[in-house]
């Protein structure tokens, strides 16, 4: 039997979804093959297994969460400008696809390791020499001296909040979907410049 290009990315999209909203234990093939508008047995021909499923949905979410970072420290711009990049990237990211925070921590809290095998930020960190980039602009007194780990967490925790905190500030507040993309955009704006001051101080 020829495999059906078509029908592969009907089954992904379908994965995608239900994995996003129900997790890996939270779901099952049958479940996948139902969404996609198939039978388990074709999800099973394309894919093997819902391990597998799993393995190529979560890969794709971390490929265009990481291209972001990756991408940018390879580039020949200044750290400064890289930072400021990344910070606007990761939230442009985030506004397509707010679903992915949740994802991530939901499965990462759950230690599952079917999801822990998917991931390869160590290798992908080297390769863009983002250690080494940072390392030498604190030497130089071009940034602020802060362990890359707290970077991380500075960065990513004014990116992601806004998005896992939308449904409490909506209720909290009465704010619409379209008002709450307004203050994103401006919380975009405030973000940057307030972790780009931080970490790139003037002399």
């Amino acid at each position: 039997m020829e495999k059906d290009h078509s029908a592969e990315v009907k089954i992904l999209d379908a994965a995608r979804h239900i994995f996003v909203e129900k997790g890996f234990n939270g779901c099952s093939s049958r479940e996948i093959a139902k969404e996609a508008g198939m039978n388990v047995a074709l999800v099973n021909y394309y894919f093997k297994s819902k391990e597998n499923l799993f393995h190529l949905v979560v890969s794709s979410i971390m490929k265009e969460f990481a291209h972001s970072i990756f991408e940018v420290f390879k580039s020949d711009l200044s750290l400064e400008q890289k930072t400021r990049i990344l910070i606007e990237n990761e939230f442009d990211l985030l506004a397509r696809h707010p679903e992915i925070p949740s994802f991530i921590i939901g499965e990462l809290s759950k230690k599952d390791q079917n999801f822990f095998q998917c991931l390869d930020f160590e290798n992908e960190i080297e390769k863009a020499s983002i250690h080494k980039q940072v390392s030498e602009a604190q030497a130089n007194g071009g940034m602020r001296k802060i362990d890359f780990v707290n970077i991380m967490l500075l960065i990513m925790s004014n990116c992601h909040f806004p998005f896992l905190a939308k449904p409490m500030i909506q209720t909290v507040h009465s704010v619409t979907d379209t008002q709450y993309q307004d203050y994103l955009k401006i919380h975009k704006q405030y973000v940057t410049e307030m972790v780009i001051n931080y970490l790139f101080p003037t002399k």
